[in-house]
């Protein structure tokens, strides 16, 4: 599978380690193909030595929330 497609996160997966309402591990974009920072050095989960997003959609905090709800309840 290519580093590409392991980065790919679903916007409503799972938290995962390293997930906070201001960065992501992975790409959590619906279409990171159109997204308006794919490919920003260190920016860009793709482009960023350590895989992770520094500038998520609005509506990912609202998202990260949820999730973290599931995960205490």
């Amino acid at each position: 599978m290519s580093a590409t497609k392991t980065l790919r996160v679903p916007f409503k997966a799972p938290l995962q380690p390293g997930d906070t309402a201001d960065v992501t591990v992975g790409c959590r974009a619906n279409n990171p193909d159109i997204c308006a920072n794919n490919g920003l050095e260190g920016i860009c989960a793709f482009s960023s030595v350590d895989n992770v997003c520094k500038r998520l959609s609005r509506a990912w905090k609202k998202q990260y929330e949820i999730l973290r709800k599931e995960v205490t309840e």
